[in-house]
């Protein structure tokens, strides 16, 4: 897998879930009030995390890998 993709994908997977963390805890939308309340921009950084979060799921397949040696 490629290293950079990954850390990539994980750091905007984790900014997408600090975000999320701030709307639960605070009715805070950090996206929203940087870029505006549903603006085309706004809309793509939801889009890029969704990707990133369906990519991570690919991780999955690669634990029983790293443990299996164990």
């Amino acid at each position: 897998m490629n290293k950079g993709l990954n850390a990539t994908a994980l750091t905007i997977a984790i900014i997408g879930a600090i975000n999320w963390g701030l709307i639960g805890i605070f009715r805070f939308d950090l996206v929203a009030f940087l870029f505006g309340d549903m603006s085309w921009l706004s809309r793509l950084v939801y889009i890029i995390v969704g990707i990133c979060g369906l990519y991570l799921i690919t991780f999955y397949m690669y634990l029983d890998d790293r443990n299996s040696g164990n």
